[in-house]
């Protein structure tokens, strides 16, 4: 894909994920996805993704930096959500969070192979407390 393609295809991602339309993935993401070196799979993946809109149903995910190198992405995003379930061991508070998430991704056949993600959990629980 060429560049401009490359950043219509993430935008196109992060809007499913967004939408929280997660049974759409597999657009987007290969059935043998890993994530941060380890091999996950496509269920797993959105598995984890629910579990997020589960404990925070408005969660949205705003991208504020993308790097594209060839069949790389590097994103940062700004997490945003209102804890209403269960998160970490941490039952619902209704508090707003809002954290950075750093993640490069690679791209095997136009959709994700590879994810390396951080996301900063800790200032999350920090603002749940």
């Amino acid at each position: 894909m060429r560049r401009t393609e490359t950043e219509a295809f993430y935008r196109h991602y992060l809007a499913t994920c967004n939408a929280h339309a997660f049974d759409r993935l597999n657009s987007f993401v290969v059935e043998d996805v890993e994530v941060n070196d380890a091999p996950q799979g496509l269920a797993t993946y959105v598995a984890g993704l629910r579990g997020v809109v589960q404990a925070f149903p408005d969660y949205h995910w705003h991208l504020t930096d993308l790097i594209i190198d060839a069949d790389r992405l590097a994103a940062r995003l700004i997490d945003t959500g209102t804890h209403q379930s269960d998160f970490l061991g941490v039952p619902p508070t209704g508090r707003a969070v809002r954290i950075q998430e750093f993640a490069v991704y690679h791209l095997r056949e136009g959709r994700i192979a590879q994810v390396w993600v951080t996301a900063d959990n800790m200032t999350l629980l920090d603002q749940l407390r």
